[in-house]
């Protein structure tokens, strides 16, 4: 009879020898024995937290991981990692905070597993940041390894309609604009987040799970199981168990996310409309495993993809209800008959796509969430690429629920989000203006803040679709409206978005995919040479380390490049 494997690929430096005696005995103190120190060890990222909804559940999911590790034969460890809220953080300084978050996020579990000398991980997030930074830590370690989804929340409800977080954004604007009182504001607040799970529409978390299951790195189905369902705990315990498969057959997240399982993922984020946020995240994880990303392949991928889903912000349902009709393995079902998706590409499974969907349910018949394909939303992805002499490197715009792909209009120039917000609280903000905000990338916000608070008032106030707004910023995958983000090269850098004046005539054109001023070149460049940089917002703290460090929107606005600005 052969020897048992030895999984013990890394912590075999910490299990044997006399010298490692002391390592050992810390270990002991935590629960290990002799027969512990024979098994891998196998790390549990656990983004649990009590500061915001979408994480409140992941210290038992975690619990769960570990026994399905232990079950299987591994030594399992949870260890913690930060998480913010970008709800709670919404327009204010706290935004600030969010996009350097997914940093913080992926460096810890990099830094705990390095140093812990972890054969392989699980890791479980909730919120917008977690997915991504989870993804590029596993990337960089390049350890057996399984994402798990935390699960969205269910749908608030009020007078009969289901509401969420994007409700109470754009109530705001509602009551500013006198179309509702302090006490439907204040019903609306108490009723749109009923509990745990991240935010429930076609928003950042979710549109970033669905993007790690396509890709291969969650188990089938896990990315729309609800985050209250006892389905989740399961999923869990069958990502701790899965992990020592990996392992015992050597398949690691490099294996598994290749330049295949990304046109995998952006295919299916066009389809369902996610955020825009995919694009600096996919990126991002694809710089971590060296899989080369641009904005281009987006777009060559956008073209081939109708858009399906009638999903929040812009449509009708939510996660939960995707969930109801057959979830994310219904859609990539679809995807995959249509020949849209990549078939061979491995997962955590151990098996192809291809495999995993055989035995995936379709879509049920009769449901409106995802619309067919010879009648889709849109008969390609709603997330464009837009370049010109505003964004020689790129932007981009979502497109979903509009009904014009065209607009033009005087620049409305703001260097802060404060100041656009004040102006459009005031009613300083006419059908038919082009909103700036610039000094909001991701060196000069620093942080490149959301900018769904401002989005939301724009709606509320009965501009949506009338007010276009471009920044270097960025979008929840709350906001919708004519808005393009992403304006690259930022203000801070001295990009074109940072020449323009007041009353400059912009045009935004989704189908010739431009993005330009009507201003002449010799007059841009003239503005050029009188432009002086502004300073650094912070001079000290993660911010100012942020700002020094992080690249280009269009590169992913990483913090590891070999070459920066």
């Amino acid at each position: 009879m052969p020897d048992k494997q030895d999984l013990r690929i890394r912590s075999k430096v910490i299990s044997e020898g006399v010298n490692r005696v002391p390592n050992r005995a810390m270990l002991r103190a935590v629960g290990f024995q002799d027969e512990d120190f024979q098994k891998p060890m196998i790390g549990v990222a656990s983004c649990w937290s009590e500061v915001t909804p979408c994480n409140m559940h992941i210290d038992g999911l975690a619990r769960e991981a570990k026994r399905g590790v232990k079950q299987d034969g591994g030594a399992p460890l949870i260890f913690n990692t930060i998480t913010v809220s970008d709800g709670i953080s919404m327009g204010h300084g706290g935004m600030l905070f969010s996009l350097p978050s997914r940093e913080a996020i992926a460096d810890s579990i990099e830094i705990v597993a390095g140093a812990e000398r972890f054969d392989g991980l699980v890791a479980i997030g909730g919120c917008d940041k977690n997915t991504p930074a989870c993804l590029m830590a596993l990337g960089r370690l390049n350890l057996p390894a399984v994402y798990v989804y935390g699960g969205t929340i269910q749908p608030g409800r009020l007078d009969g309609r289901e509401i969420d977080i994007v409700s109470a954004f754009e109530a705001v604007g509602q009551y500013q604009a006198g179309k509702m009182d302090e006490e439907k504001l204040h019903q609306i607040e108490c009723h749109a987040c009923p509990g745990a799970g991240a935010c429930g529409g076609m928003y950042t978390a979710n549109t970033m799970a669905a993007a790690a299951e396509a890709m291969g790195m969650s188990l089938p189905g896990s990315s729309s199981t609800a985050a209250i369902s006892s389905h989740k705990a399961v999923e869990c315990a069958e990502a701790g168990q899965q992990v020592i498969k990996l392992l015992e057959r050597n398949i690691r997240p490099r294996d598994i996310m290749t330049k295949e399982a990304f046109e995998n993922a952006i295919t299916v984020v066009m389809a369902l409309g996610g955020s825009t946020n995919a694009f600096l995240h996919l990126m991002a994880i694809a710089h971590s495993v060296q899989v080369d990303l641009t904005l281009d392949d987006f777009e060559r991928i956008r073209r081939q993809v109708p858009h399906l889903a009638d999903l929040k912000p812009s449509g009708k349902y939510v996660m939960q209800d995707l969930s109801d009709v057959g979830g994310v393995p219904g859609v990539m079902k679809l995807l995959l008959e249509n020949g849209l998706l990549r078939e061979d590409c491995l997962t955590v499974t151990g098996t192809t796509l291809a495999e995993n969907l055989a035995s995936a349910p379709p879509l049920k018949d009769n449901q409106a969430v995802i619309r067919p394909f010879d009648n889709p939303l849109k008969p390609n992805g709603p997330l464009v690429v837009l370049k010109g002499n505003l964004a020689p490197e790129g932007a981009v715009a979502k497109m979903s629920g509009l009904k014009k792909q065209r607009f033009t209009g005087p620049a409305r120039v703001f260097n802060s989000e404060e100041e656009a917000a004040q102006a459009i609280m005031k009613d300083d903000i006419r059908q038919g203006d082009v909103v700036v905000i610039r000094y909001a990338g991701p060196k000069g916000g620093p942080g490149m803040p959301e900018m769904l608070s401002v989005t939301a008032m724009i709606v509320g106030k009965g501009l949506g679709g009338e007010v276009a707004l471009m920044t270097d910023g960025r979008f929840s995958g709350g906001s919708h409206g004519f808005v393009v983000g992403h304006v690259s090269p930022e203000a801070q850098v001295g990009g074109p978005i940072a020449l323009l004046e007041e009353g400059d005539r912009i045009t935004i054109d989704s189908e010739t995919q431009e993005i330009t001023v009507d201003v002449p070149a010799e007059q841009l460049e003239q503005r050029a040479k009188n432009w002086v940089k502004p300073p650094l917002k912070f001079t000290s703290g993660v911010l100012a380390k942020y700002a020094r460090l992080v690249s280009s929107a269009s590169q992913g606005a990483v913090t590891d490049l070999e070459s920066r600005d």
